[in-house]
């Protein structure tokens, strides 16, 4: 029993992924699932298609290796955080489709708890801020709007989960109800300092208690998946959310040290260390994971649209058939046309956390076309990614002085785009670093699996096996950097003014 078996539970699609004891990849597969939009701003996933990509996927890579249970030593399962899932626990069944992580239908309930001063409470335990992004509210609203269902959960009915919960749920057969501790940390219900559920939010919420899962270490026993599935029981030994995966798959151990996954958003995590460090910048206080029950935390940025903005060239302009068209043609844009794309398609995330402004572009004239909107997509990501950097800047000097951070270690699918990464140098005037493995997320997963299964190196030994492809210098002239990045923040605040309530 060589291989572990991760499990990467996406916002668009479900990959399996079978890495040996070296962590190289030995054989992947990979399916797409619908996304639903019941209503603008309103995004919903079926849980059974979580849950028949993930067992369709695990059986083909099997397959696609050439192997057998017998080579499967544990499992590991990283996924999209947020997105609520509540299920019958007795027939199984979801009661409501998933709502997922980019929806925003609990605008209004958070600006509500806001300004009753609520914020400040959620802040203090959680380390996050009141936003339709966490699953708090999501939970509450399937709740309100679900009929039977406040009763059914405060009868001990139903159960809630994240992704996670959700497919341990279902691959043990209901067997066991647990998430681990990043995972927890991002349902704005749990106290990440005191490592448990908070009664004062949950209250506040009306969310029974007993709908929640046990929360657990990231390399931990979370049971054994049904034998019927890959002819014996497999014991799933490692959680995280997706962004804390692909923290720990880039060996970011040490404090100081920040990566940033480019997938369907961008997720930017600044190790701080075994203090919580509390933004002065609107960032989040996470945690980034919690191995052999010592907890580490984070900082992070959330960029709701980065990877997306391609798939957008591609499905809602149709201007590009494939993501990869996106770089040559952003190479041959009239460098004189400057546009600016502020791809606030569901809102904008950190810094500004502004749930009710919509996407824009500036700069438009006569000759502009999908060249030009293919650099001003790839140029949006440098530009957020440079608002979330500056942000971590200040949060960490303020606790660290003048001590540096670490080159910015980068991966998620959009960090192949060599134009991309450059551009992302040279807005940042820092080193970026792009690992040989782009699969760090299920990389993550793996280890926290194959660790706590004895096959995998300690953290020192994994951080020193980090290798890198290639090192972006920045080469932009100072004056142009910040003329660029001034005309993104003022795209940034028209708008956010643009939609304001108030004109």
């Amino acid at each position: 029993m060589t291989l572990i078996l991760a499990i990467d539970q996406g916002t668009t699609s479900t990959r399996a992924i079978l890495f040996d004891e070296k962590l190289q990849v030995v054989a992947s597969a990979q399916e797409e699932f619908p996304q639903h939009f019941p209503q603008s701003g309103w995004v919903e996933h079926d849980p059974l298609d979580l849950w028949s990509t993930t067992a369709a996927t695990c059986r083909a890579v099997v397959e696609k290796a050439g192997i057998g249970a017998d080579d499967i030593a544990a499992i590991g399962i990283t996924n999209q955080r947020e997105t609520t899932v509540v299920w019958d626990k007795t027939t199984g069944k979801p009661i409501h489709n998933a709502i997922v992580w980019q929806d925003r239908r609990t605008s209004e309930m958070c600006r509500g708890l806001r300004d009753e001063g609520f914020e400040e409470v959620v802040t203090e335990k959680t380390g996050l801020l009141l936003d339709p992004y966490f699953s708090s509210t999501k939970l509450a609203w399937i709740l309100d709007n679900t009929p039977g269902a406040r009763e059914k959960a405060e009868a001990g009915e139903l159960l809630f989960g994240t992704v996670d919960s959700w497919l341990v749920w279902k691959l043990t057969g209901g067997a066991v109800h647990a998430t681990d501790a990043t995972n927890a940390a991002r349902t704005m219900l749990y106290n990440i300092r005191e490592g448990r559920w908070s009664e004062a939010i949950c209250k506040r919420l009306n969310i029974p208690t007993n709908m929640l899962p046990e929360v657990r270490d990231c390399d931990a026993s979370f049971g054994e998946c049904r034998a019927d599935l890959f002819g014996r029981p497999i014991p799933i030994l490692g959680i995280a959310g997706d962004q804390q995966a692909a923290t720990i798959g880039q060996a970011c151990f040490a404090p100081g040290m920040v990566k940033s996954t480019y997938g369907t958003g961008c997720f930017a995590l600044l190790n701080t260390g075994e203090t919580p460090v509390v933004s002065k910048n609107r960032l989040l206080t996470t945690i980034a994971y919690r191995i052999d029950g010592k907890t580490t935390y984070a900082l992070e940025g959330s960029i709701f649209v980065a990877g997306a903005v391609i798939q957008w060239l591609r499905d809602g302009l149709q201007v590009i058939r494939h993501a990869a068209e996106s770089q040559p043609l952003a190479e041959a844009a009239d460098e004189a046309q400057e546009l600016v794309l502020v791809p606030a398609f569901t809102g904008l995330g950190a810094p500004y956390w502004n749930a009710d402004c919509r996407g824009a572009i500036y700069g438009l004239t006569r000759n502009s076309g999908p060249a030009e909107f293919a650099r001003a997509a790839l140029e949006s990501v440098g530009y957020q990614t440079r608002d979330l950097i500056e942000a971590m800047k200040a949060d960490w000097s303020a606790e660290h002085g003048d001590a540096e951070m670490a080159a910015l270690r980068v991966d998620g699918g959009l960090s192949a785009s060599d134009w991309g990464m450059q551009y992302l140098s040279d807005i940042l005037d820092a080193p970026v670093e792009r690992p040989t493995v782009l699969e760090t997320t299920a990389m993550g997963a793996a280890w926290l699996a194959g660790h706590k299964a004895g096959l995998m190196p300690g953290m020192e030994e994994f951080a020193a096996a980090w290798a890198r492809d290639a090192r972006f210098e920045p080469k932009m002239e100072a004056a142009t950097r910040e003329r660029k990045y001034a005309a993104w923040k003022r795209a940034v605040e028209a708008t956010i003014g643009f939609g304001s309530p108030n004109g």
